[in-house]
């Protein structure tokens, strides 16, 4: 894609986000789903494939242009971006990078256009920070594979029609791990009901059952043994993904912020004329340009090659805790207004609490910082 033509679409998912999305929000919060028109038309504008590649229909976006694009689409409540971030990230780009031409054909295609939702089954309930220690199995039958076990927290799982699972087909530790893609409607395969979460409503999360869940040999991706290792390319790619998200957000509740403080008069002044407002308001743009700054050469490193580990863990840990503080601030900001359901920066700040944990915790990304460094 030339430079023009993305900097269409950045302008055209700019003003889609703000003048569709947006005045959606509350609907979203409230219904718990979203709505099917923007759905539709997220389809429509490629959102469903901006990460995968265009053979595939998907419009193939580096990753230095995909957080340029995630900067815009995090600036709505983060299940619009979650709708679809799963099918780009985590489990397209298990089939971009280990998947075989017959698996790319079939599935990518489907993924791009949105007909199909992917989800990325790794996390158990005693697996999560270190999934090596993945109990569910896949034991070879003739010419199938078995699968048996659960996973826990699974993005989409209730909207999915097709998973990434990863399960052990060998011996302990992540050498013994392989990576299967499952169909929705595999008997013995069943999805618990969605979870109750503190934020990020209408993003589905739940748990997922494997029963005697038959898939035939060529439904492993990726040679046996080496989906530990494609987990965890998967995720270097998310994370920095992820880390656009918060910035995106970050900026909107910055937004909100000083739009509040502008109008909101306390002892006969507007409260942004206080200065230990303003000093709130300065700490949260400074740590936004540097969140920003670091995402964008996060993404130059991964794409030259130079550096696919540190730099979307450093991008992760701080952005996260970047998007925390910013919300923390805000509410602080609007006082009793910030406590209360129905004002923006409420519902972001219990938003903001989950990019803390998923795809790899803050303390998870100082363990892999550090250790990158002293080796």
């Amino acid at each position: 894609m030339d430079s023009q033509d993305f900097a269409d679409v950045l302008a055209a998912v700019r003003a889609f986000v703000r003048e569709r999305v947006i005045p959606c929000e509350e609907e979203i919060e409230e219904a718990d789903a979203i709505p099917e028109e923007i759905r539709e038309i997220s389809r429509e504008m490629g959102l469903f494939g901006y990460a995968l590649p265009q053979e595939y229909g998907g419009l193939g976006l580096s990753l230095g242009e995909e957080v340029r694009l995630v900067f815009e689409l995090g600036y709505a409540s983060p299940a619009f971006r979650s709708m679809f971030g799963t099918s780009n990230g985590i489990a397209g780009q298990v089939l971009v990078n280990a998947g075989t031409p017959e698996q790319r054909d079939t599935w990518l295609p489907r993924l791009a256009s949105g007909e199909a939702i992917g989800a990325f089954a790794l996390t158990e309930a005693e697996a999560g920070s270190d999934p090596s220690r993945l109990t569910t199995t896949a034991v070879r039958d003739g010419g199938d594979y078995v699968i048996d076990g659960a996973k826990r927290f699974i993005t989409n799982a209730p909207e999915a029609d097709v998973l990434m699972v990863f399960a052990r087909t060998g011996g302990p530790g992540a050498r013994g791990i392989s990576t299967f893609l499952v169909e929705r409607d595999a008997r013995g395969l069943k999805v618990g009901p969605a979870d109750a979460k503190m934020g990020q409503r209408g993003a589905h999360t739940a748990e997922v059952f494997f029963d005697g869940v038959r898939v035939p040999a060529t439904a492993m991706v990726g040679p046996e043994g080496t989906g530990f290792r494609t987990a965890m390319s998967s995720l270097a790619h998310g994370r920095v993904s992820i880390a656009a998200v918060c910035v995106g957000l970050a900026q909107r509740i910055l937004d909100e912020t000083v739009a509040y403080a502008r109008e909101r008069s306390q002892g006969g002044s507007k409260i942004g004329e206080y200065q230990l407002v303003q000093g709130l308001i300065a700490d949260s743009q400074t740590e936004l340009f540097a969140g920003r700054s670091m995402v964008l050469e996060a993404a130059r490193a991964y794409d030259e090659g130079e550096d696919t580990r540190l730099g979307p863990s450093c991008a992760k840990y701080f952005c996260s805790e970047m998007l925390g503080r910013v919300a923390d601030r805000a509410v602080q900001v609007h006082g009793g207004m910030g406590y209360m359901r129905g004002v923006a920066v409420e519902r972001f700040y219990r938003d903001a609490r989950l990019f803390r944990i998923y795809e790899g915790t803050s303390q998870i990304q100082q363990l892999v910082i550090a250790r990158q460094l002293l080796r």
